[in-house]
Formats: C-alpha cells, sequence, structure tokens
C-alpha cells in the first residue's frame, strides 16, 4: 500500500507550492497570503521510484488543544484538517520559511508533533541562492533531526528530501499479491449512497454493517465472492465526504483509505445516490479514478425513490456533468430492494476484459492508418504531422504508444479522436485508454554526407 505523506506548518511556508511540485499539478491554489489554505487537499506523487500519496494542509499556529480558541471557528476547524491529516499519514513533513526565520509558531507546532507516534521531518524551504548550512542553521532549534534545505518553487533539493523520507521503504521490491489473479472490486461513492447495502444485496447476506446514517463504514472492507464460477474480492470503501464537512475524529481515515483502496482495485464501481443527483464530490471522485486508470461501471442507486420525468432529468444531468465517463457501462437499480442487479457484474466482467486485454501491433496499426486516412493530422508550421505505427505499452488501463514525427505539436482534440478510434474498433468498453506518443528518430541524424569521388575529382581538377 502507497504510504502518506502529510505537509504541515504555519501559513505561507509553501506548503501548496511543493505539493503542486510533487503532484505535478496545480490542484493547491498558491497565492503569496497566508490563510488561503483550509481544507486537506489530496494528491498522489508519481517520482520514480518513488509513488506515495502526499497530503496538503491549511496554516496552523498550534496543534495542541490548550491553545485553541474556541471563538475562532476559522482557525479551530484548520486546525481539526490539519491533525486529521497527522492522523491518516505514515510520514510527516514539518515546513518552515528561511526567509521569515524561526518563528514562535514554528516551536509550538514542533513540539506537538514530537508527541506523535511518526517519523518527523524538517524542511527548510525558500533556500534558493544559499548556502544549505547558512539556510538551516538556527532550525536546529527545533530539535527535530536534520533539516533539509529545498526550494518548492524551484524544484531544489526534491529527491534528497524524498531519499530522506523513504530510507526505510523499497520501492522497487513490490510485495506478493497471493490473490493478485482475482479481480479486485471497490464500491466508491459519498457516504450513505448505499455501497454497503449493494454488497449486501449481492452476497444475499448482510456482511457488512449497513446504518441509515453517513460515514457507517469507517474503514475499508475486503469481502471474498464468486459468482458463475468467478472469484473476486469485493472492496467496500468508507464514504469520501466533503472535507470541510469532516468533523468527527472517527471519520478521520476515510478519505484516504478511499484513495488507497481506488489505488489497489482493477474496477471500479461508482455509486451515485439518484435521488441525490450528480454532486460536485461524485466529479472529485470520478476525477480520481479517471486519473488512476481503472475500469469503470457507474451505478445510479435509489432509482426505485424517482418518477419517470426525475429520471430523465438525472440522466440529462449525468451526460452534462460527466461527460469524461461515456465509456462506462451505466445501471440503474435499488440496492435496497435488489432490482436491476442481473446484468451488473457482466458489465465488470466487460470493463476488466478490455483493460487485460492483448491488442496486436499490427492491429493497433491499422486502426492508426484508418483513422489517419479519414481525418489527417493537422499541419504545423507547413509541415503535415506523420503518425507512422503504433503498438502496445501497457495493461489495465490500455495504453498505445504511436510513432511518429513532430507527435509533441498533436494537440489534445486529435488526441481525443484517436481514443475514440480505438476504443470502438476495440470495442474498450468501460475502461479508460491511454494514448502516448514517441518521436521517430531520424536514421542519419549524425551522419556526414560523403561526396560523390567523380565530384571530389573534378573540384580538385
Amino acid at each position: 500500500m502507497k504510504p502518506v505523506v502529510a505537509l504541515v506548518g504555519r501559513p505561507n511556508v509553501g506548503k501548496s507550492t511543493l505539493f503542486n511540485r510533487l503532484t505535478k499539478k496545480k490542484a493547491a491554489l498558491v497565492i503569496d497570503e497566508p490563510g488561503i489554505t483550509r481544507d486537506r487537499q489530496y494528491g498522489t506523487c508519481e517520482r520514480e521510484p518513488y509513488s506515495f500519496f502526499v497530503i496538503d494542509t491549511g496554516g496552523i499556529t498550534d496543534l495542541s488543544s490548550n491553545k485553541k480558541t474556541e471563538s475562532d471557528d476559522i482557525t479551530r476547524l484548520v486546525s481539526l484538517q490539519t491533525q486529521q491529516a497527522i492522523d491518516e499519514a505514515d510520514y510527516i513533513v514539518l515546513m518552515v520559511d528561511r526567509r521569515s526565520g524561526l518563528q514562535p509558531q514554528d516551536q509550538e507546532i514542533a513540539n506537538t508533533l514530537r508527541k506523535q507516534e511518526k517519523p518527523v521531518f524538517l524542511v527548510v524551504n525558500k533556500s534558493e541562492g544559499v548556502e544549505e548550512e547558512f539556510a538551516v542553521s538556527e532550525f536546529y532549534e527545533l530539535s527535530l533531526g536534520e533539516p533539509v534545505a529545498i526550494s518548492a518553487s524551484q524544484g531544489d533539493n526534491l529527491d534528497e528530501l524524498l531519499a530522506l523520507l523513504f530510507a526505510d521503504r523499497n520501492f522497487n521490491t513490490e510485495q506478493a499479491d497471493p490473490d493478485s489473479d482475482i479481480p479486485r472490486v471497490a464500491f466508491v461513492g459519498r457516504p450513505n449512497v448505499g455501497k454497503s447495502t449493494l454488497i449486501n444485496s449481492l452476497l444475499g447476506a448482510e456482511r457488512v454493517l449497513v446504518f441509515d446514517e453517513p460515514g457507517t463504514t469507517r474503514d475499508s472492507v475486503y469481502v471474498p465472492f464468486e459468482l458463475n464460477g468467478q472469484s473476486y474480492m469485493l472492496i467496500d470503501t468508507a464514504g469520501l465526504r466533503r472535507k470541510g464537512k469532516i468533523t468527527e475524529t472517527v471519520e478521520k481515515f476515510s478519505g484516504i483509505k478511499t484513495l488507497q483502496s481506488i489505488d489497489e482495485a482493477n474496477i471500479v464501481i461508482l455509486v451515485i445516490d439518484a435521488a441525490d443527483g450528480v454532486t460536485d464530490q461524485d466529479a472529485t471522485l470520478a476525477g480520481h479514478i479517471l486519473e488512476k486508470g481503472c475500469a469503470l461501471v457507474v451505478v445510479l442507486n435509489k432509482w426505485d425513490l424517482l418518477d419517470n420525468e426525475k429520471r430523465e432529468t438525472i440522466k440529462e444531468e449525468i451526460d452534462r456533468r460527466l461527460p469524461f465517463l461515456a465509456f462506462a457501462n451505466h445501471h440503474y437499480l435499488s440496492a435496497l430492494k435488489g432490482t436491476g442487479l442481473r446484468n451488473l457484474f457482466s458489465s465488470v466482467d466487460e470493463a476488466y476484459a478490455a483493460a487485460i486485454q492483448v491488442l496486436p501491433t499490427s492491429l493497433l496499426t491499422r486502426i492508426l492508418e484508418q483513422a489517419t486516412t479519414k481525418t489527417t493530422p493537422p499541419m504545423v508550421k507547413g509541415r503535415r504531422i506523420r503518425l507512422k505505427f503504433a503498438h502496445q505499452a501497457g495493461k489495465n488501463p490500455p495504453k498505445i504508444m504511436i510513432h511518429g514525427n513532430q507527435v509533441k505539436s498533436v494537440p489534445e482534440h486529435y488526441k481525443r479522436y484517436l481514443v475514440n478510434s480505438y476504443r470502438k474498433k476495440l470495442n474498450l468498453t468501460g475502461t479508460p485508454v491511454r494514448i502516448d506518443f514517441k518521436a521517430s528518430e531520424n536514421p542519419y541524424k549524425g551522419r556526414k554526407v560523403k561526396k560523390h569521388k567523380k565530384k571530389v575529382y573534378k573540384k580538385r581538377k
């Protein structure tokens, strides 16, 4: 399971900048003003050879309960969010600001973090252009070990930081999974949308706890399941509710456990409450699933509670708000009554088969030729983009590598056209499709052109 790293510190020390640098995104808002980040922000860092979850937290002044001001609701909630991130994390990174120097708040936070039974690493940010010894000298007073001088904005010394963080882990050695050949199906969604009820309906027994209250499932539950001779591992996940609404201490692990379950799954069943419609949190979850590349089935639960007019409205809303999930099969059912379940795992099997399908190079190249003949690639600086051949570069999800000239200039709309062409021709229902491009090498690059002997003779004569 991927480790979890929490970034903590007082406001405006560069936590969100480091978060964006590690995740290679701009998910966290970065403004030169303290107090911008309030909720926890989750992301994934894939930086060879490291792979881990990272949590960005709001700026805090102190985590100790006796220093919280009850009248200041924002400060109290930010501190609570940060404490929950610390509880979720395997490693804690305390960030300080070299430019402003050691502050009393840094000392207070460090005193609290020393009480945690987890590794704590001290990072001195904004250290660009300064000798490392000088940048970290005054921060030894925090007694958190050897400080690491970095620049989150410039990306300086990040490899050194990660090597120190994960000195006790070997990312190059994967643990053997005894059930690696069994498809793992994760049921994810907001709290109280019916994930546990759906699993119980499939099993025909009260295997997982069901209660009419959001957040009943506190941790991911793994349940073996067999249907028509095929074995599965069902994963019932904790509901991932909007981070600003997480207030109970018992719910502190729900968010990261759900993301870890998505990361471990081969197929994800996204459960949406049809009575509530498609919410922002549903769209966020769908984005996480798509980013991971899992095969996907979408379930609209509590369908029996809607009349025909409301059902049509919900279908239109899904098409409008989740158009990027059009490749997945949609099922409209009632987990409580057990209606509409018959073909659910047919879609699961179809999506998984598409995700692990072996795609011959000759077939991929032929589809590419047909697609480029029907709609030619665009011109770039007076030259036509040429796509020559394609081959499979990975599975689950299918990854197709296309070789050609000027491939860095292929526009997004043409890339989507190629994805749709492959999906249609190969019947890749229920799985994302990744397309990467690689520039063909010039066989004459670096070779000197030799002049003909007769031309050389005439010139001398």
